[in-house]
């Protein structure tokens, strides 16, 4: 599958699953940031700053909700985190090789 970075994007979201985009730029906190989505163009304004090559969210993610990045589950997020907020190690956490983590699964 070719990914293409459309003209005047600022962000790419690689899979429609996504709960999050790429920045390609540093960009401040305000700052609308587009991107497609499929063929779909779209745009979220950021409540924080993103740093080139972070994660913000394109999309709100509940509590404890797996987060999801090329189409796969790249973690569980700490905390409620809103459309446009920065995801990064501060409200993610990875679950994958962690034998608490499957610990709890197995109890549940």
């Amino acid at each position: 599958m070719s990914h293409e970075i459309a003209r005047k994007s600022n962000a790419i979201v690689m899979n429609e699953l996504d709960h999050v985009a790429t920045a390609l730029k540093d960009m401040k906190v305000g700052e609308e940031v587009r991107f497609h989505v499929g063929a779909e163009v779209r745009e979220v304004r950021l409540s924080e700053a993103v740093a080139f090559g972070h994660k913000f969210a394109i999309v709100s993610i509940e509590a404890g909700e797996e987060v999801r990045k090329y189409g796969e589950v790249i973690g569980r997020s700490t905390e409620a985190i809103e459309e446009g907020s920065h995801v990064h190690v501060h409200n993610i956490e990875g679950i994958r090789g962690r034998g608490d983590q499957a610990d709890k699964e197995e109890a549940n």
